[in-house]
């Protein structure tokens, strides 16, 4: 903003607005003050060191959503899992042919129903972990907060529940008759 000097009937540029009502204007004053600053490197003069820029929480909020996502992961089962718990049935299938009944049914069902259990343990383990960093984290916004605290308690539940399964304390298997 231009002001009119009253004793000199003059514009005078001393006197300016600190906030420019345009972008145009901020953008001015951005690439005066780097040119003003790239002046003064030339010139030897000290360079000011910039303000540290206070954390955004971007990084605290993924991590806490992928917290939460891996905890509801390890409860409903993974791709993963499933692949991992298809190979057991096919090894056991391999393996138990020629064998007791007792034998066919560990090898078949119970070898992939802990392979399940151990996979879906591992992602609810990840999720446990990834949400005590996040809560570990200084000055994290309350959502943040609130995912990460989602995201341990579905970790947390799931890793009982596969430890449960993998025991065969919910569900044991079949026996032979």
């Amino acid at each position: 903003m231009r002001l009119m000097n009253p004793r000199t009937d003059q514009i005078d540029d001393t006197t300016a607005d600190t906030t420019k009502d345009t972008a145009a204007g901020l953008l001015d004053e951005e690439f005066q003050d780097e040119a003003d600053a790239g002046s003064d490197d030339e010139q030897g003069g000290e360079i000011e060191a910039a303000a540290p820029v206070a954390p955004s929480g971007v990084g605290t909020g993924a991590a806490a959503v992928v917290s939460a996502g891996l905890g509801l992961a390890a409860l409903t089962g993974t791709w993963v899992g499933k692949i991992a718990s298809e190979r057991e049935t096919l090894i056991g299938q391999i393996k138990a042919q020629g064998g007791t009944a007792a034998q066919q049914i560990s090898e078949i069902y119970g070898d992939a129903w802990h392979t399940t259990a151990l996979v879906n343990g591992v992602f609810a383990l990840l999720a446990l972990i990834t949400a005590v960093v996040v809560l570990t984290r200084p000055r994290r916004p309350a959502w943040v907060r609130a995912v990460a605290v989602a995201g341990a308690v579905l970790g947390g539940i799931g890793l009982l529940l596969s430890a449960g399964m993998y025991a065969d304390l919910f569900l044991s298997l079949p026996t032979a008759a």
